[in-house]
Protein backbone atom coordinates (compact mmCIF):
# COMPACT_ATOMS: atom_id res chain seq x y z
CA UNK A 1 0.00 0.00 0.00
CA UNK A 2 2.79 2.39 0.88
CA UNK A 3 4.49 1.69 -2.47
CA UNK A 4 1.31 2.58 -4.37
CA UNK A 5 0.71 5.76 -2.37
CA UNK A 6 4.28 7.03 -2.81
CA UNK A 7 5.15 5.85 -6.33
CA UNK A 8 1.82 5.38 -8.09
CA UNK A 9 -0.26 7.56 -10.33
CA UNK A 10 -3.01 9.59 -8.70
CA UNK A 11 -6.47 10.77 -9.59
CA UNK A 12 -8.61 13.05 -7.49
CA UNK A 13 -12.25 12.28 -8.14
CA UNK A 14 -15.25 14.20 -6.80
CA UNK A 15 -15.49 12.24 -3.53
CA UNK A 16 -12.38 10.02 -3.34
CA UNK A 17 -8.68 9.96 -4.16
CA UNK A 18 -7.33 6.99 -6.10
CA UNK A 19 -3.70 5.89 -6.43
CA UNK A 20 -2.61 2.99 -8.62
CA UNK A 21 0.48 1.23 -9.83
CA UNK A 22 1.12 -1.74 -12.11
CA UNK A 23 0.57 -4.83 -10.01
CA UNK A 24 2.58 -8.00 -9.62
CA UNK A 25 -0.28 -10.25 -8.52
CA UNK A 26 -2.38 -12.48 -10.76
CA UNK A 27 -5.39 -10.19 -10.33
CA UNK A 28 -6.05 -6.53 -9.52
CA UNK A 29 -5.86 -5.68 -5.80
CA UNK A 30 -7.50 -2.91 -3.82
CA UNK A 31 -6.62 -1.29 -0.51
CA UNK A 32 -8.76 1.20 1.40
CA UNK A 33 -7.80 4.18 3.53
CA UNK A 34 -10.83 5.36 5.50
CA UNK A 35 -9.81 7.98 8.09
CA UNK A 36 -11.99 8.52 11.14
CA UNK A 37 -12.90 12.18 10.65
CA UNK A 38 -14.88 11.96 13.93
CA UNK A 39 -17.14 9.20 12.61
CA UNK A 40 -18.00 6.04 14.49
CA UNK A 41 -16.68 2.57 13.68
CA UNK A 42 -20.05 1.43 12.22
CA UNK A 43 -20.03 4.43 9.86
CA UNK A 44 -16.47 3.68 8.72
CA UNK A 45 -17.31 0.00 8.25
CA UNK A 46 -20.40 0.87 6.20
CA UNK A 47 -18.29 3.07 3.92
CA UNK A 48 -15.70 0.29 3.54
CA UNK A 49 -18.40 -2.24 2.68
CA UNK A 50 -19.86 0.07 0.04
CA UNK A 51 -16.48 0.59 -1.63
CA UNK A 52 -15.66 -3.13 -1.49
CA UNK A 53 -18.99 -3.96 -3.12
CA UNK A 54 -18.37 -1.51 -5.96
CA UNK A 55 -14.91 -3.04 -6.43
CA UNK A 56 -16.30 -6.58 -6.43
CA UNK A 57 -19.20 -5.91 -8.81
CA UNK A 58 -17.83 -3.34 -11.23
CA UNK A 59 -14.06 -3.01 -11.10
CA UNK A 60 -12.25 -6.18 -10.10
CA UNK A 61 -12.65 -7.89 -13.46
CA UNK A 62 -12.68 -4.72 -15.58
CA UNK A 63 -9.37 -3.04 -14.72
CA UNK A 64 -5.91 -4.16 -15.84
CA UNK A 65 -3.53 -5.80 -13.34
CA UNK A 66 -3.17 -2.89 -10.94
CA UNK A 67 -2.63 -2.33 -7.26
CA UNK A 68 -5.20 0.32 -6.32
CA UNK A 69 -5.54 2.35 -3.11
CA UNK A 70 -8.76 4.29 -2.54
CA UNK A 71 -8.60 7.06 0.05
CA UNK A 72 -11.82 8.60 1.26
CA UNK A 73 -12.26 12.23 2.20
CA UNK A 74 -14.32 13.86 4.91
CA UNK A 75 -17.35 14.40 2.67
CA UNK A 76 -17.35 10.79 1.43
CA UNK A 77 -19.34 9.69 4.49
CA UNK A 78 -22.37 11.67 3.24
CA UNK A 79 -22.22 10.58 -0.41
CA UNK A 80 -24.87 8.19 -1.76
CA UNK A 81 -23.83 4.80 -3.11
CA UNK A 82 -24.67 5.81 -6.70
CA UNK A 83 -22.32 8.81 -6.57
CA UNK A 84 -19.46 6.68 -5.21
CA UNK A 85 -20.08 4.13 -7.93
CA UNK A 86 -20.13 6.85 -10.61
CA UNK A 87 -16.77 8.21 -9.38
CA UNK A 88 -15.15 4.79 -9.49
CA UNK A 89 -16.65 3.87 -12.87
CA UNK A 90 -15.39 7.14 -14.38
CA UNK A 91 -11.91 6.32 -13.07
CA UNK A 92 -12.16 2.78 -14.47
CA UNK A 93 -13.11 4.11 -17.91
CA UNK A 94 -10.18 6.54 -17.87
CA UNK A 95 -7.66 3.85 -16.85
CA UNK A 96 -8.91 0.90 -18.92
Amino acid sequence: MRRVLHSGQRARRTHIDISWLAGTAAQPRMGLVVPRFRHTAPERNRLRRRLKEIWRRDLQHAVPLLDVVIRTRRETYRVPFAALRADLLAWRDAVA
